[in-house]
């Protein structure tokens, strides 16, 4: 993806704000990210936030089997480029039914996994089934917490993330990409900035480490975010 990325940041995105909106470029770019199956370390990065960061590209990040099929079909249908990533782990170890037939979600709408009233956990992509698994084990403990797969990062869906955190007053914010600079940063920053007073404790960020995602080996397991990583963060809050 790369070397491919001059021409989706500097032609792609400013098309139809070069043509005063005259034309636009439905074009959609499928890319797998992320780790969890022992790839070589260049197949197994998190690059979401350096697209997310290009204005007039759109960023799509499914999490379940139907939402991919609807969503992708929202993508190839919007007038506008958009980055659709799918997780790398979840093309052999997710499997659901797909309705049948012509379906579209929509680009810029979040899904709340599972409703809860004591803290806000927001993932996408490959981390929503990591996050789902810890908030059982913290549901076992008397925690409830809410699951907000965002779906989609450009657009970001703001009204279901600060509704849920004007409700809840805490936040985990999980992906697996490095911690600087990612887009758990700027999930945080909205969050700081629209929904501060309703904050009972500091944001907790669980993410990737800065540094090369390890190559083929069991470590990619202490790299890649885990439930037990999570369920610590949302311990961690709760403590406040």
């Amino acid at each position: 993806m790369y070397p491919a990325l001059d021409q989706i940041l500097s032609h792609l995105g400013r098309y139809r704000h070069r043509t005063r909106s005259r034309y636009h470029l439905p074009l959609v770019i499928r890319a797998p990210y992320g780790g969890g199956v022992h790839t070589p370390e260049q197949h197994a990065d998190s690059p979401e936030a350096i697209v997310a960061h290009t204005p007039g590209v759109k960023v799509v990040i499914p999490s379940t089997p139907a939402d991919a099929k609807g969503l992708l079909l929202a993508a190839i249908a919007d007038p506008d480029p958009v980055f659709f990533f799918e997780s790398i782990k979840m093309y052999r170890s997710l499997k659901e039914d797909v309705p049948e037939g012509y379906y579209t979600l929509p680009i810029g709408q979040a899904r709340v996994v599972t409703g809860g009233s004591d803290v806000t956990v927001i993932c996408y992509g490959g981390m929503v089934e990591v996050v789902q698994k810890a908030a059982e084990a913290a549901r076992a403990a008397g925690i409830g917490a809410e699951i907000i797969d965002l779906r989609t990062l450009v657009p970001l869906d703001l009204d279901t993330v600060l509704g849920s955190v004007q409700k809840t007053g805490r936040v985990v914010i999980v992906t697996e990409a490095p911690r600087t600079g990612g887009f758990h940063s700027e999930i945080s920053a909205n969050i700081a900035e629209e929904a501060i007073e309703f904050l009972r404790a500091p944001i907790v960020r669980v993410t990737g480490y800065d540094a090369p995602y390890p190559p083929f080996t069991a470590i990619e397991d202490l790299y890649r975010p885990n439930p037990l990583r999570v369920a610590q963060a949302i311990k961690k809050v709760m403590a406040f």
